[in-house]
């Protein structure tokens, strides 16, 4: 494919500015990480909103760019060798424009990959069992009698929120003083633990005074409020 108009998801989603790169997402943990991600880096996108409540994600047009019917997804326009790039994963999207801003990413090899790998533990086992945790303590999960699968992921949340509390102590960022896209990738799901899911005392969340902190410091940034309603959220 050659030019925007070639994809298929832009018979649903036009763009109206077809030289920028192309956002289809909606503002979950997710969404947040890639909204975050170009608002820091300056790059020009527009975003369309992929409405997960009403089943947008499973329509042909927006399987066509995602197979994997999950958000965000995005199609850059001016990709590698002047290309178009349709991308999914907010993970390879971060690595992605990381590498075609230049930003966000150590240039030291070493300290490169060392976030790399931190991207890949919120994206092998933070999120995920972030989220499982949040459909057990909140959604139709909470009105299962067994409580094992409950406690499984709310001990495993703790865990994990152990080891961010380690990694951040003596650190303002993931990685230092620099903020990069291993905080990028976590902090919106940190963030779900204490807002949306409400998961705050059952995980002993306030305890881990680093990571409260740290929340704190990357929300505080002018990308990240911006972020949280980037697509703007559909009427209720």
């Amino acid at each position: 494919m050659n030019a925007l108009a070639d994809f298929e998801i832009s018979r649903k989603w036009p763009a109206q500015h077809p030289d920028r790169i192309q956002l289809y997402s909606l503002p979950t943990p997710n969404g947040i990480k890639v909204s975050a991600m170009l608002e820091e880096t300056g790059l020009p996108y527009e975003p369309h909103l992929v409405n997960i409540l009403t089943g947008d994600q499973m329509t042909p047009e927006y399987l066509s760019l995602n197979p994997n019917n999950k958000i965000p997804a995005i199609i850059d326009p001016d990709g590698p060798d002047g290309k178009p790039l349709p991308l999914w994963e907010s993970g390879a999207i971060l690595l992605y424009l990381a590498e075609k801003s230049g930003k966000l990413l150590p240039q030291d090899p070493a300290e490169k990959y060392q976030a790399i790998q931190w991207v890949m533990w919120q994206m092998g086992g933070f999120g995920p069992m972030t989220g499982q945790l949040g459909f057990f303590h909140k959604f139709a999960g909470r009105e299962y009698e067994d409580r094992r699968p409950f406690e499984r992921y709310r001990d495993e949340v703790k865990r994990l929120l152990g080891v961010l509390d380690r990694q951040l102590e003596g650190r303002e960022f993931m990685m230092g003083d620099q903020y990069t896209i291993a905080d990028i990738t976590s902090w919106p799901w940190a963030r779900n633990i204490n807002g949306f899911y409400e998961a705050a005392d059952v995980t002993g969340y306030r305890d881990f005074k680093n990571v409260v902190r740290w929340v704190e410091t990357c929300l505080a940034r002018p990308a990240s409020e911006k972020a949280l309603n980037i697509p703007p959220r559909p009427a209720s």
